[in-house]
């Protein structure tokens, strides 16, 4: 099991490569999470998940389904989230307080942790937060009380880049019972930049006083290739991206994949350093499905700004609307901030404007909503559609085609690409064909009559290899280097033997 001393300590990260890792070793493995809280999720066997457990059922090349996170809590608010129970929505739940909801999710997330345990020959557990939050404690089902059921072997990893660190594992251990102090086999450093003689004498007196060793640093490394669980990067916070590269960790990193070229001068041009397509995704408070853009982040000649006002739109060739846990007031939010006006001015200079699922809805007209849903109003009217928000939700895997595709997407046309969906609501055009065309059959999109305009309900279109060919004339890397790439990074900067010594047989 992989605990934190702290949120975003490295838990998701490191969970994953040691998937793959084990995978490696010939073992069967499943990765396992009691509760997640992400807006980040995928469709699976059974329904939705949380992303991350998602990609680390792929690390370890197995079928993601709903047992690999029972629990997933997606916000939609600051002090309220839509609970989403063995992959399916459960409004009872959702409207109970968390204290009292413990009790009764805990028998699933035994129930799913036991199915696993038993199919599979090594379980990947990831914790939440924190061990050591006391004021949680009684009632927390993600982390002491798994690492009890599953009688787990547990590493606490602390991010050694935000200072503090030799404290954080410190007070966490001291913090737990001293039947939990136990499960703590090994403190890993993450995140560290620096000569590793710098450490000395942390490692050895915390180990004194804890009789805990610490088994790993692992350096700082941005450029991993995994899509962060809940935020965005930090260097797109600062709008400095550093340069495209995808799974070559630090030191002495391996060489990228040969990237090969499908016959695009733009392409070739891009690699050189000039032509660079600067594509500005719209970041509103319930953004969702964030992940699925990670591809864009490592192609060469692409430069990923996330817009959060309206000069952050200025000089981008795309523009993206993402999906949003919550819609209607995701838009209002861009109306405060002035980015409606932005993108609409961006769509009438005639630039490519796209939007995702909830980013879809919000280039139509109308928003209904005579369930109380999520709110109705007005769209953005840069397509002539009616969205009505539904009380289910629409969760399902899809593969689509596209018919004939015009103007900046043309080279999506007559292709088949893989998704999903994950929407709540129904949309349907509202006017002429003049305005507006279906460029996929079943409602799932369409495209205005300059063809600069596309809204699609398909997620995962940057994730479809023939579509990135397609849109780049250049093959993406796949994910199975990516977590490969991890894997090696763990086997080097794990003290030898230790990752072995994690899953031997129990007494």
């Amino acid at each position: 099991m992989v605990l934190g001393t702290t949120s975003g300590a490295g838990k998701s990260w490191l969970a994953t490569a040691l998937c793959r890792w084990y995978a490696r070793e010939g073992f069967k493995v499943a990765p396992f999470k009691a509760q997640n809280m992400s807006n980040n999720a995928r469709v699976v066997e059974g329904g939705e998940i949380g992303s991350a457990q998602y990609f680390q059922a792929l690390a370890a090349g197995v079928t993601p389904n709903v047992l690999m996170n029972p629990v997933l809590l997606k916000p939609e608010a600051d002090t309220r989230s839509q609970v989403v129970m063995l992959g399916k929505v459960n409004r009872r739940l959702s409207r109970m307080g968390w204290l009292n909801r413990s009790g009764h999710v805990w028998p699933a997330v035994k129930s799913s942790l036991n199915k696993l345990l038993f199919s599979h020959d090594i379980v990947v557990i990831e914790g939440a937060g924190s061990p050591a939050e006391i004021n949680l404690m009684a009632n927390d089902i993600v982390n002491l009380r798994v690492a009890r059921h599953a009688r787990a072997r547990c590493l606490l990893v602390t991010d050694i880049d935000r200072g503090g660190a030799f404290a954080h594992l410190y007070g966490t251990w001291k913090l737990l019972k001293k039947g939990d102090q136990k499960r703590i086999h090994g403190f890993v450093l993450n995140k560290f930049r620096g000569e590793a003689s710098l450490l000395k004498p942390g490692p050895e007196k915390l180990q004194k006083l804890t009789g805990v060793p610490t088994v790993a640093t692992l350096p700082m490394w941005r450029e991993h290739g995994l899509p962060e669980e809940d935020g965005i990067y930090e260097e797109y916070l600062s709008q400095k991206p550093l340069p495209p590269r995808w799974g070559n960790p630090p030191p002495s990193p391996s060489p990228t994949p040969p990237l090969r070229l499908g016959g695009s001068a733009k392409v070739r041009v891009a690699e050189r350093g000039e032509g660079i397509k600067t594509v500005a995704i719209v970041y509103y408070p319930r953004i969702s499905n964030l992940d699925e853009f990670q591809p864009l982040r490592n192609f060469p000649g692409v430069r990923l700004r996330w817009a959060e006002n309206a000069r952050d739109i200025s000089g981008a060739d795309w523009v993206i609307l993402p999906g949003s846990k919550h819609t209607s007031s995701d838009l209002a939010w861009m109306r405060v901030r002035g980015l409606d006006r932005a993108v609409s001015a961006h769509a009438s200079a005639g630039k490519a404007v796209l939007g995702i699922c909830g980013g879809l809805q919000m280039l139509g007209k109308t928003l209904r909503d005579p369930h109380h849903v999520e709110g109705g109003g007005e769209g953005l009217g840069l397509l002539p559609l009616v969205t009505e928000f539904k009380r289910v939700k629409t969760v399902r895997p899809r593969q689509a085609c596209f018919g004939a595709v015009s103007g900046s997407w043309t080279s999506l046309s007559g292709l088949t690409v893989q998704g999903y969906e994950i929407h709540n609501g129904n949309t349907w055009l509202d006017g002429s064909r003049d305005a507006a065309r279906p460029i996929m059959s079943e409602n799932l999109a369409w495209q205005n009559k300059k063809g600069n305009v596309l809204g699609l309900y398909l997620h995962g279109l940057f994730e479809d290899a023939s579509a990135l060919r397609a849109l780049f004339g250049i093959d993406a890397p796949v994910w199975d280097h990516v977590f490969d790439g991890m894997a090696d990074f763990v086997d080097r900067h794990f003290q030898p033997g230790i990752l072995n010594s994690l899953v031997k047989a129990h007494s």
